[in-house]
C-alpha cells in the first residue's frame, strides 16, 4: 500500500524553487476543506480496514495545510522551504498510512509527530556537509539548543548546567553541540570568486602534501640510477656459474630453486647455497666501498 499511496499524491501540484511555484502550491493547500471529524473517521475506517487507495488521497490533501505550517517553523535553519514541505508531506503519508481510527484522535494530532521526523531528518542531513548530529542526545540538542539561548554569545557554565539539566543531557554535549552550531562549513579550495586577502583560510593550502617533493623524487632517482650501475659491475665481475646462479634465483621474473639450479649444474643444493652467499659478499662490497 506504501507504493500506491505515494502514486496517489502524483496529483499534487510540483513545488519547484521559483516563489510563484510555491505560492500557488500554499493556495492550493488552503482551498481544500477541512475534514469534520465524522468525515475523517469514515475515510480511516476505509483506509484501515480495505486499504482504500482514494480514502488515503481524501485524507492527506486537508492537512496539506498543517504540513505547511509546520515547516514554516524550521525556516530558519538556512534550508529551503519547499524542501522542508516535501519532505512533510512524506511525513504525513507515512502516518496516514499507520493511523488508526479506532484509537479516538485526530489524524493531525497523530501526524504532528511523523511530519516533524521527516523534516527533522532532513534538516540533520542537509543542514551541513559534515554531519552534525548523530547521537540521540545530540539530535535533541541540534533543535533545542537555539530555543534555550536568551542572549547572543556563548552560554555561560550556569547556563551550560541548566540546559543540560533541562534537556536531560550532559554538560559536555551540551558544549559539544554549541561548538558544533557556532561553526561553518568551508570549501576545501577556493572558488574564483574568493577574496585573495582569505586565502590562508582555504584548506587545499594549509594541509601538508604526503606527494614526495620534486627533491626527494631526484635524489631517489639517482640513488636507483646509481643502484643498478654498481649491481651491474658487480655482477660482470663475478664468474659465469655465480652470475647465472644470482641471475637465475633473484633477478629473473620466474624465481629458480635451489633444487632446480643443483640439477641444471650438476651439483648439490648446498653447493648452490655456497656459492650464492659467496656471490652476495663480493656484490656487497662494491656497494660499501
Amino acid at each position: 500500500m506504501g507504493t500506491q499511496l505515494v502514486a496517489s499524491m502524483n496529483n499534487l501540484p510540483v513545488i519547484k524553487d521559483s516563489s510563484s511555484s510555491l505560492e500557488a502550491y500554499i493556495s492550493y493547500a488552503h482551498s481544500i476543506p477541512i475534514l469534520s471529524a465524522e468525515e475523517e473517521h469514515e475515510l480511516a475506517t476505509r483506509l484501515y480496514d480495505n486499504g482504500d487507495i482514494t480514502a488515503a488521497q481524501r485524507l492527506i490533501l486537508p492537512h496539506l495545510r498543517f504540513v505547511i505550517k509546520i515547516a514554516n517553523n524550521y525556516a530558519g535553519y538556512g534550508l529551503a522551504i519547499a524542501d522542508l514541505i516535501q519532505e512533510g508531506n512524506i511525513g504525513l503519508m507515512k502516518a496516514v498510512k499507520r493511523f488508526d481510527p479506532s484509537v479516538g484522535v485526530r489524524l493531525v494530532s497523530f501526524a504532528v509527530h511523523w511530519i516533524k521526523a521527516e523534516i527533522h531528518e532532513f534538516i540533520l542531513k542537509n543542514w551541513r556537509i559534515v554531519k552534525v548530529a548523530t547521537t540521540k542526545a545530540q539530535r535533541k540538542l541540534f533543535f533545542k539548543l537555539r530555543s534555550q539561548k536568551k542572549r547572543l554569545g556563548w552560554f555561560k557554565h550556569e547556563e551550560v548546567l541548566d540546559v543540560a539539566e533541562t534537556l536531560g543531557v550532559t554538560p559536555e554535549n551540551v558544549l559539544e553541540m554549541e561548538s558544533r552550531l557556532n561553526s561553518h562549513d568551508m570549501a576545501f579550495d577556493l572558488s574564483n570568486d574568493d577574496d585573495e586577502d582569505n586565502a590562508y583560510q582555504a584548506p587545499a593550502l594549509t594541509l601538508a602534501s604526503e606527494s614526495p617533493s620534486p627533491e626527494l623524487l631526484l635524489e631517489q632517482s639517482d640513488n636507483q640510477q646509481h643502484n643498478m650501475q654498481t649491481l651491474s659491475l658487480a655482477l660482470q665481475e663475478l664468474d659465469d656459474r655465480s652470475r647465472q646462479i644470482v641471475t637465475k634465483r633473484w633477478l629473473g621474473e620466474t624465481k629458480s630453486t635451489l633444487h632446480e639450479l643443483a640439477d641444471e649444474f650438476g651439483v648439490s643444493a648446498e653447493r648452490i647455497r655456497q656459492i650464492e652467499n659467496n656471490a652476495f659478499k663480493k656484490i656487497k662490497a662494491h656497494f660499501t666501498a
